[in-house]
């Protein structure tokens, strides 16, 4: 019995090596990438030495090294004349570990002339493999299932061509997929080689808009290792036997792409510019040096506040467990025939040449930031350019952002520049790679409320036709129901109309699936919309419901407000936080010297000026809170006040500055403004005093 064991090994072990030395003897070119890769790589096999474009990384291989390609500029190419001159049967293999799949079909290696001539072995936007190939005058298409190559991890691919057979593809050593197909290759002798990326841009896959989505590069994202060419095709048990003598021994060197959102935690209030690092490949994209970001941080929460290039520089909020919840910009489009170019928006600005972030005040009472872009369209055309200035629709965004962290946006353009159709914001959870919408949200993702304190929850429901709920009138308040401690809400002004307010479908998966568009944030792709089909990239999703706030104009601008924030509040408790902005208690002057231009809903804050040239005086001011207009938190900011900080006394008590009472200074040209923020809850009156510090 022994000794029939021993025969048997032997046997294996003979036709391993055997099935070995035979595949040696008819590969035609071998890419192992195991020597000192710069600017060019060798082919073992034909001994030549291959062009690099692009950014590429070495890293540890299947066997040796590897070449991880950066989904956007990597390629390596070879003239024509110096590619292996195949004839009727061949086979193509490689090791892959994909980051992300191809925005669409990608080619580990090809030769072709579109779809006429030559060959075409390609990774795919859903996990596939296919080898495609010209045989009598036709193209001709093998493909696996989707997903059958996974992200992630070491997969092994190939694809051979019979005369008399036709098309096989391999996974892991395994044939997934044949296409009987016999007669004479046609070869693109006179095309490149290329391996990584095709010949010319490309539109991604499963778009929305045809006219509003154009080609671009892209490359395959992740490593390749053991790119080979046979002359000859290898037989199902050969094919076995290169995946099984090359099985890794260590996962792929794929970094994590966690969207940066800066320290866990809380922190030091304010805004910080800062360089928010995504992945290197990513990362290397951005001619950037060390401040084109800003973080806002609070001591109080460990929500966070990013303005980042991954979403054009559109704010989004931060859970502690790291889930976000952005905000559409301002967004304009045509109709009909004139529907050319489809979205005109921030998210169609991927190289943020017209969006951009700075910070006007950051001290102990508030931060603001300034948040700039153009409305433009995947073809880089701004929205209703006017040809003799040559300037089109710009929006300047101003957020005015507190200790209790909640921040006012305020969106304000040139009156008559927008135009209709538009629209104004768009609710957009986002989700990492890797995660899905059950990871964010619950099936109770919403709650609806107006002022008068009467809110409904919106739910992802089988049928929600079927569903019976009655959603209170003159709506103003929504608050996302994220699976976090805090979570993220709006605050419209009264007279706001709040639109797509019902229950969603609940598909056969429930939530456990990707977000539902990925061309941003993140993607570089010219595209304004794009469906997903895996969990491999950043994503948005749900986007209801949708307002439309009431639009102010004065002085050539026009605008509107909103409340953002996150918080661990109650719908009823963020209720009277609406009540408190929306109908702000009135401000009476006691004292002399200052006059007040009232509530400023967009910036959340009583104005008023000192009228003495000389700066500050004594401040003293009543604000009359009552159950329908409640003091949450007091932002006073007083014009002129000069340079001198000041003292506190509410309703005669003195409170020392710290965490209930911040202030800071906005130094102007001739004098300094003096912003104060009071933590302070109350439904009944409060008489404060502001005396210059001695």
């Amino acid at each position: 019995m022994k000794n029939l064991i021993v025969v048997n090994i032997l046997t294996v072990t003979f036709s391993f090596i055997s099935n070995d030395a035979r595949a040696a003897d008819s590969l035609v070119a071998w890419w192992n990438f195991d020597q000192d890769v710069q600017k060019t790589v060798l082919d073992r096999a034909g001994q030549i030495e291959d062009v690099i474009e692009g950014t590429f990384t070495p890293v540890g291989g299947v066997v040796g090294r590897a070449l991880r390609f950066d989904g956007y500029t990597t390629c390596i190419n070879r003239e024509a004349e110096k590619a292996p001159k195949l004839t009727n049967e061949f086979t193509l293999e490689a090791w892959v570990a994909q980051g992300a799949y191809p925005w669409n079909w990608c080619p580990i290696i090809c030769q072709n002339q579109e779809q006429k001539a030559g060959y075409y072995f390609a990774l795919g936007p859903r996990g596939e493999v296919s080898l495609q190939l010209a045989v009598n005058g036709q193209w001709h298409i093998c493909t696996s299932g989707d997903f059958d190559v996974p992200m992630g991890k070491w997969i092994h691919v190939a694809g051979t061509y019979e005369s008399t057979r036709g098309l096989s593809v391999y996974v892991n050593g395994q044939k997934v997929q044949t296409t009987e197909v016999k007669g004479a290759l046609q070869f693109a002798f006179d095309s490149e080689l290329k391996i990584g990326a095709n010949y010319e841009k490309v539109k991604p896959s499963n778009i929305h808009r045809e006219h509003g989505t154009k080609p671009w590069w892209f490359s395959l994202d992740g490593i390749v290792d053991e790119i080979k060419i046979y002359d000859r095709a290898l037989t199902d048990q050969e094919v076995l036997t290169a995946y099984a003598g090359q099985k890794p021994t260590a996962a792929p060197e794929l970094p994590p792409r966690l969207m940066p959102s800066g320290p866990n935690g809380p922190g030091r209030f304010g805004a910080y510019y800062c360089k928010l690092e995504y992945y290197p490949e990513w990362d290397n994209l951005w001619a950037v040096d060390a401040d084109p970001d800003v973080l806002v941080r609070f001591d109080t929460t460990a929500a966070r506040m990013v303005f980042w290039r991954g979403s054009r520089f559109s704010p989004a909020w931060v859970s502690e467990k790291g889930q976000w919840m952005a905000d559409q910009s301002v967004e304009a489009w045509d109709h009909g025939i004139n529907d050319a170019e489809g979205c005109f928006e921030h998210m169609q600005d991927y190289r943020c040449r017209y969006s951009h972030v700075r910070v006007i005040e950051s001290h102990d009472a508030r931060a603001v930031v300034h948040w700039r872009y153009a409305l433009t369209s995947s073809s880089n055309n701004l929205w209703r350019e006017d040809e003799k200035t040559g300037r089109g629709c710009w929006v300047d965004e101003y957020y005015y952002i507190y200790p209790d962290a909640m921040a006012v946006r305020k969106p304000t353009w040139k009156t008559g520049t927008l135009g209709r159709p538009r629209q104004f914001q768009e609710s957009l959870p986002f989700t990492h790679p890797g995660q899905l919408q059950s990871d964010v949200i619950n099936r109770d993702f919403a709650w609806v409320g107006n002022l008068e304190g009467q809110n409904q929850m919106l739910s992802f429901v089988k049928d929600p036709k079927a569903s019976k709920k009655k959603f209170p009138d003159n709506l103003t308040i929504q608050m996302y129901n994220f699976k976090a401690q805090n979570k993220p809400f709006i605050i419209f002004e009264p007279g706001n109309r709040m639109n797509y307010v019902n229950d969603r479908r609940l598909g056969p998966r429930g939530l456990d699936v990707p977000g539902a568009c990925n061309h941003w944030p993140v993607g570089q792709m010219l595209c304004d919309g794009r469906t997903v089909q895996a969990a491999d990239r950043p994503t948005h999703f749900l986007g209801f419901p949708i307002s439309s706030p009431p639009v102010h104009e004065k002085d050539g601008r026009s605008w509107w407000n909103g409340l953002y924030g996150m918080t661990d509040m109650t719908i009823d408790e963020l209720t009277v936080v609406a009540r408190s902005w929306a109908r702000a208690p009135e401000l009476k002057l006691k004292s002399q010297g200052f006059s007040s231009q009232g509530y400023d809903r967009s910036e959340r804050a009583y104005q008023l000026t000192c009228e003495n040239s000389d700066g500050a005086m004594i401040l003293e001011c009543e604000f009359t809170a009552s159950e329908d207009s409640p003091i949450y938190n007091i932002p006073v900011v007083i014009k002129n006040w000069g340079y001198s900080d000041a003292e506190l006394e509410i309703d005669g008590q003195k409170i020392k500055q710290g965490k209930n009472f911040r202030q800071g200074h906005r130094d102007m040209v001739e004098t300094s403004n003096l912003i104060v923020w009071i933590k302070l809850q109350s439904t009944k009156p409060a008489t404060i005093v502001l005396r210059p510090s001695e």
